[in-house]
């Protein structure tokens, strides 16, 4: 998953010359939010009933990373903007 999304970092950010990605993932997806937390996003905020779910509203944590910090390595795992 790691090797996977530093190609999305460089195919959004070099690429489509993205400024930012955002990632919105539900509290309980502790998985999720260590993986977040691993490859360098940062926690913005936690937006109750965010996204509708099989009928029923749930929260999520949003999650950011921004091209400023994958290019000043911020992000361990991230070769940055080549």
């Amino acid at each position: 998953m790691t090797e996977g999304l530093n190609l999305i970092f460089r195919y959004a950010f070099d690429d489509l010359r993205l400024h930012r990605l955002e990632a919105d993932i539900q509290p309980g997806n502790i998985p999720g939010l260590n993986f977040a937390r691993k490859v360098g996003f940062v926690r913005e905020g936690y937006s109750p009933g965010f996204v509708l779910i099989n009928g029923s509203w749930k929260d999520h944590e949003r999650w950011a990373i921004n091209r400023d910090m994958v290019a000043s390595e911020q992000v361990s795992t991230c070769p940055g903007p080549a």
